[in-house]
């Protein structure tokens, strides 16, 4: 039976979970503690939804960190099935052992038996998840990119944390691991999924929780810089774009003037870098045809 007590390095309270996440480079808001740190007292899988680009992979990332636990991630994709996801039969190793045997005195019987072990055994995410139990962060990806059937598969799994392998048997995970699932909402994910599951939705940064956040994770950034491309992607975010730039991009474009020496924005130095925020054709002609405005009086 799964264990549903939580690890010993559960954080004392929001404002500690917030203080490792911040030591770890993340700032975290208090709603956003305050589930990851219920979701992780009471065993409970922890969905993230938000635009593209808000720090939805990088909360799991982190918390996998602060806690000294393993990452395992699970990448969705249109057309994931079960076995991508949970193992596989090493298949040219089981054809490799079949001929080394073929000159045995083995039966036949003796022989596939031994084919369907624990050495031809490749495993996929969520077995890994299952046996390093809660010493592991599982970080579920882009859930909205699977199908149906795949995330109908997952419910069963997120209640019991246990498979049946046919040829070996039951494997059940001793204790729960942190689950952490995300979703940029390509596609509504269904209520039984999202029931079972602690919800929060991350939105842009404000203003000043961006500056916070590049002073966090690009400290060498000029002050003055930094206020300015923070100001120049929340003016992006105001226009019609396809695909908005996240936080992200804030950092790529601060890096990437940082690379050029560059030490203010201004329409030709932001012309030369726009690559790193804006992500689409259509949208870069757009921004082009605005970076006076965008990059006015910033």
């Amino acid at each position: 039976m799964v264990s549903d007590q939580p690890p010993s390095e559960t954080p004392a309270s929001v404002a500690d979970l917030q203080a490792q996440l911040r030591s770890a480079g993340y700032l975290a808001s208090r709603g956003l503690a305050t589930a990851t740190l219920i979701g992780m007292r009471l065993g409970r899988p922890i969905l993230l939804e938000g635009e593209v680009g808000v720090g939805k992979t990088e909360m799991a990332k982190c918390l996998a960190q602060i806690g000294g636990r393993q990452l395992i991630r699970l990448q969705c994709y249109e057309g994931i099935d079960t076995y991508q996801a949970l193992y596989e039969w090493d298949y040219a190793r089981q054809m490799l052992h079949v001929r080394a045997l073929s000159e045995s005195e083995l039966t036949d019987a003796e022989a596939v038996s031994g084919l369907y072990g624990s050495d031809f055994l490749i495993e996929r995410p969520l077995l890994s998840a299952i046996r390093a139990g809660s010493d592991a962060v599982l970080l579920i990806d882009e859930i909205d990119r699977a199908d149906d059937e795949f995330e109908a598969f997952l419910l069963e799994l997120l209640s019991d944390f246990q498979i049946t392998i046919p040829e070996i048997g039951t494997i059940a995970a001793a204790s729960r691991p942190l689950v952490v699932l995300t979703s940029n909402r390509t596609r509504e994910l269904h209520d039984a999924l999202k029931r079972r599951c602690l919800y929060h939705w991350i939105g842009y940064p404000s203003f000043d929780e961006e500056i916070e956040i590049v002073r966090l994770r690009a400290p060498d950034a000029v002050e003055t810089l930094a206020r300015k491309v923070v100001a120049a992607v929340q003016r992006l975010r105001d226009m019609d774009l396809a695909k908005p730039p996240g936080v992200a991009e804030t950092l790529d474009w601060v890096d990437a003037l940082g690379v050029l020496g560059t030490g203010d924005l201004d329409a030709p130095a932001a012309a030369d870098t726009i690559g790193a925020v804006i992500k689409d054709r259509d949208d870069l002609e757009l921004v082009e045809a605005e970076l006076d405005r965008v990059v006015a009086d910033v």
